[in-house]
């Protein structure tokens, strides 16, 4: 069953969808929104993310605090910083964080939690997946920076996923 519906929930999502955007049940959409639903899943199948085993919930409930956290202070940081980039330019710059976890889904995530956060912009991830490039809209301390990342995104990330 899961070789023909690899993902039925998601089939039945599509289905609805495509009978919600064209507000009709007719038979001709009822029938193309299950083809939708039942052929877009299987061609995509070799693109759906490894499965994914949480391992310490606990942290994962930390982290999510950590990043609200961070998402408050980060916003007041880069408000504050382009009111006064007159009288003190911002100093932004690309940084390379080394990377120690390898995760595809635990990267997703790290990715998800950059793009949140004002001020840093993930910029480019090394093909074998140590190294990242970050923007940092206002950075003093480089090696400051990235213990704070490492210590605060990618440890948790570390423990929730490998």
């Amino acid at each position: 069953m899961k070789r023909l519906f690899p993902a039925p929930w998601l089939s039945l999502a599509l289905w609805l969808l495509w009978l919600v955007l064209n507000l009709s049940m007719s038979p001709g959409n009822l029938l193309l929104g299950a083809v939708l639903g039942f052929c877009a899943p299987l061609m995509m199948r070799k693109l759906r993310p490894l499965p994914i085993r949480i391992h310490r919930p606990g942290v994962m409930v930390r982290l999510f605090f950590l990043v609200g956290r961070d998402v408050v202070v980060s916003n007041l940081a880069v408000a504050w910083g382009v009111l006064n980039a007159g009288r003190r330019p911002p100093r932004s710059r690309f940084i390379k964080v080394p990377l120690d976890l390898r995760d595809a889904n635990g990267l997703a995530a790290l990715s998800m939690i950059c793009t949140v956060i004002p001020g840093t912009v993930w910029s480019e991830l090394a093909l074998d997946r140590s190294i990242l490039l970050l923007h940092v809209f206002d950075l003093e301390d480089e090696a400051l920076f990235i213990q704070h990342f490492k210590a605060t995104y990618e440890r948790p990330l570390m423990e929730i996923f490998e």
